[in-house]
């Protein structure tokens, strides 16, 4: 389940997100990809996921997702985003 943070502060753990309906992610993406999507085609949230086996960060905006990004790029996507 997703972590929820508002308000710089944990509101929720274990939370259950909506899947996105988009077909055309690609078919490599699981379900917590497809859930940080689709919570943001939702509400106001961005969404940060972390593989467990790779370690790489994406990123989910507005309904759209970026995979494989850099620290730099994630703080730079946060804070244009969130400041």
């Amino acid at each position: 389940g997703a972590l929820i943070v508002a308000d710089n502060k944990l509101v929720a753990a274990s939370a259950i997100l909506p899947l996105t309906d988009n077909t055309e992610l690609p078919k490599q993406l699981g379900l917590r990809h497809r859930s940080a999507v689709g919570i943001t085609e939702h509400s106001d949230a961005v969404a940060v996921v972390i593989s467990e086996e790779t370690g790489q960060i994406s990123y989910a905006s507005r309904g759209k997702i970026r995979v494989n990004i850099s620290l730099e790029e994630l703080e730079r996507l946060l804070n244009k985003d969130l400041v």
